[in-house]
């Protein structure tokens, strides 16, 4: 949680507290019969998804009537464009692992301004690992300031990533370079493997296909405040509340190994991918 140095009124201290009483309803669905069905693209929603959609909904917003809302669980409303703070939140980030039981799934809120998170939460409730950051604050878990890693080769390096999608014959095709071996993992969470970069525990993490703003932007600041770099694959800054919020890709590194990363992957032309 937040220290002593945030007083009540903080948007990190109001979305922290939801978040952590958010995990007491993931853990009430968790290991147990729930309903889980498809969305109109294919992939999991439960109960416990909407149950807890529904309570930070309900818990934020009351607490910020003027704020804006985009969530993975509710239905867009363009309102949020013309707000000048949005919680952006994904109920469970993870929902494929959080259904078969496994431990790494997270709930995630921020608070966004500007087009950039200002306030962030990445929760697992069943590690109970809290991460949280606010801007100019530093990044923390349970408490504990984090930072990233120092390593600088990629080679050797332990990553975070689909091992089908670096092991892929393209990247044999010039321009591209083939990786060097490394020790890869990875988590259905993305903002937890972000979360993981931030903390030192990975060195890196890199997602070569559309994401939405609710998978990224609390883990975002969490690395930005952490000290390490976060972008697309071009390198640049994402952007979050938009109109259509959905970023084209993520890489996230210490700031001694992120130059390296991006030098090989830049020059991709990865498909757009609309809301």
């Amino acid at each position: 949680m937040p220290g002593p140095e945030f007083s009540s009124g903080d948007d990190l201290v109001l979305i922290a507290e939801a978040v952590r009483s958010a995990g007491a309803i993931a853990r009430r669905y968790y290991g147990c019969k729930f309903k889980v069905w498809e969305k109109a693209e294919g992939s999991p929603v439960s109960e416990a998804d909407v149950a807890i959609d529904s309570f930070l909904a309900e818990r934020l917003t009351d607490a910020r009537p003027d704020y804006g809302w985009l969530s993975e669980e509710t239905a867009d409303n363009s309102s949020r464009l013309s707000a000048n703070r949005t919680f952006i939140v994904d109920p469970i980030d993870g929902t494929l692992a959080f259904v078969r039981h496994r431990p790494h799934f997270t709930i995630c809120a921020a608070v966004s301004s500007g087009g950039r998170p200002i306030a962030g939460v990445v929760y697992n409730p069943i590690s109970e690992e809290f991460y949280c950051a606010a801007a100019g604050r530093g990044a923390f878990c349970n408490g504990s300031a984090i930072v990233p890693s120092t390593t600088s080769k990629i080679e050797g390096c332990r990553m975070l990533a689909d091992k089908g999608m670096l092991a892929h014959p393209a990247w044999s095709n010039v321009p591209n370079t083939p990786w060097p071996p490394m020790h890869v993992e990875s988590r259905s969470s993305i903002a937890y493997r972000m979360a993981l970069v931030a903390r030192g525990d990975f060195d890196a993490m890199l997602a070569l296909s559309a994401k939405h703003d609710w998978d990224l932007a609390a883990a975002d600041i969490i690395l930005t405040e952490a000290g390490a770099c976060v972008t697309s694959h071009s390198g640049e800054i994402l952007r979050y509340n938009r109109d259509v919020a959905v970023q084209t890709s993520v890489v996230a590194a210490g700031p001694a190994l992120y130059p390296a990363l991006i030098e090989r992957v830049r020059h991709l032309k990865l498909p757009q991918k609309r809301q």
